[in-house]
């Protein structure tokens, strides 16, 4: 797919401010002594302020665990293949749209069945003062629509489109989550999940299924299923999907900000205790 903008592209930001990465520019490295292969598209080694993201191809029959699991929150999505999870000392199996949370003190293991395993991973420690949830929840799935932010206008920077798409929390304060959170964004055609800000977060999140435009600090940007939007504090971020028409399909992104932005959970409704 060729990648357009709505405005000439300025040259290739920093990682540090925010960027764009297509599938095509991940870069892949096997693990030592294993078929398994790893990318970090988004890391505070490349600029990030608080986040690392990584892109792991599970091999048949191989396990994964992130580095410092155990001392740092793990959010991972299955983005295809199937296998098992394992969040401290419980497992359960997974297949596509499938998510896992492990909290500090609990290592995440992830495990592919003989089709091999493709995953997304969200790391990061827990910053000072943050303590794990008392009852986390380990184990759900993308389509979970328990809890949802409906009508999200933005944060007022950019005059917001009027058919707006659903977010599904899927690990947030209110379900343990204590620093790391998962987001699914729904955008059926022509809606759009309007631009924003988070003023002490990072934001990295992924198109998870079909093809749309991620807005980034000024203009909307092709994006296809795979693609990665990072953006530091204070830059505007948004998602929406253009297509209408009878052959149009809903645009999916998950990911969410780190540490979680009360804001969002305030614009639904909901506290922000962590439970």
């Amino acid at each position: 797919m060729t990648r357009t903008t709505t405005s000439p592209a300025p040259a290739a930001p920093s990682l540090g401010d925010a960027r764009i990465i297509s599938t095509a520019d991940f870069v892949f490295a096997p693990l030592a002594g294993r078929l398994t292969e790893l990318a970090t598209p988004v890391s505070p080694a490349v600029g990030s302020t608080h986040v690392t993201l990584h892109v792991v191809r599970i091999a048949a029959g191989e396990s994964f665990t992130p580095e410092s699991s155990i001392e740092e929150e793990n959010t991972a999505v299955v983005f295809d293949g199937r296998g098992t999870a394992t969040v401290g000392s419980r497992s359960r199996r997974i297949e596509r749209s499938h998510a896992a949370y492990a909290p500090t003190g609990q290592p995440l293991s992830l495990t592919a069945d003989e089709e091999g395993l493709t995953v997304y991973i969200w790391r990061t420690p827990l910053t000072a003062g943050r303590r794990p949830g008392t009852d986390p929840e380990p184990f759900s799935t993308l389509w979970d629509e328990t809890t949802q932010l409906r009508g999200f206008g933005g944060t007022g920077q950019i005059a917001p489109d009027a058919d707006r798409a659903t977010m599904n929390f899927v690990f947030w304060p209110g379900n343990g989550s204590s620093q790391l959170c998962l987001h699914c964004g729904i955008q059926q055609p022509g809606q759009t999940f309007n631009v924003h800000l988070h003023p002490d977060s990072d934001e990295a999140f992924i198109a998870f299924e079909g093809i749309g435009q991620m807005y980034l600090r000024d203009r909307w940007i092709d994006v296809a299923a795979g693609d990665v939007l990072y953006a530091a504090p204070g830059v505007l971020h948004g998602a929406r999907n253009p297509h209408t028409g009878p052959d149009a399909r809903r645009f999916v992104t998950c990911g969410g900000p780190s540490p979680y932005d009360p804001a969002l959970y305030s614009a639904a409704g909901l506290p922000s205790d962590v439970r």
